[in-house]
C-alpha cells in the first residue's frame, strides 16, 4: 500500500468532506464522529451519476450528498443510498497517524475503479 498524506485531522469538517488531489485522483475526505471518536473515510470526489464534487456537499449521518441532485454516498462503502445515483464511487483506504490523514488511492477498498 502506498499512503500519501492529504491533510491534517482538523483540516476535515464535521458537516462537509474536504477536495484534495492525491496524484491524479481526486479525493473526499471526510469526517463521521461517533461516541468512540473521529473516524475519517476517503472516496472519489466524482458523483457517479453526474461530475459533481462531492467534496461540496453536505456529511450526514455516515454518508455525503452530491449537492446537485441529491444522490448520498456511504462513506464506508461508497454506494449510493438514494437516486438518481445508482452506481457506487471508489473508496480508498485511511490511515490516521500523528502528523495527519493518509489516504492509498492505488487501490480501492470496494473494487470500484477511479473514473
Amino acid at each position: 500500500m502506498t499512503f500519501l498524506l492529504a491533510c491534517a485531522p482538523t483540516d476535515v469538517p464535521t458537516d462537509e468532506a474536504l477536495g484534495v488531489t492525491l496524484g491524479d485522483v481526486d479525493v473526499a475526505i471526510a469526517r463521521h464522529t461517533t461516541e468512540q471518536g473521529d473516524e475519517f473515510y476517503a472516496l472519489q470526489d466524482l458523483c457517479s451519476h453526474a461530475s459533481v464534487s462531492l467534496s461540496e456537499g453536505e456529511v450526514e449521518d455516515c454518508t455525503v450528498e452530491c449537492w446537485l441532485h441529491g444522490s448520498r454516498f456511504d462513506l464506508r462503502t461508497g454506494k449510493p443510498t438514494g437516486l438518481p445515483a445508482t452506481e457506487p464511487v471508489a473508496t480508498f483506504a485511511v490511515e490516521v497517524r500523528d502528523d495527519g490523514v493518509y489516504v492509498d488511492t492505488a487501490t480501492t477498498l470496494n473494487g470500484v475503479l477511479p473514473q
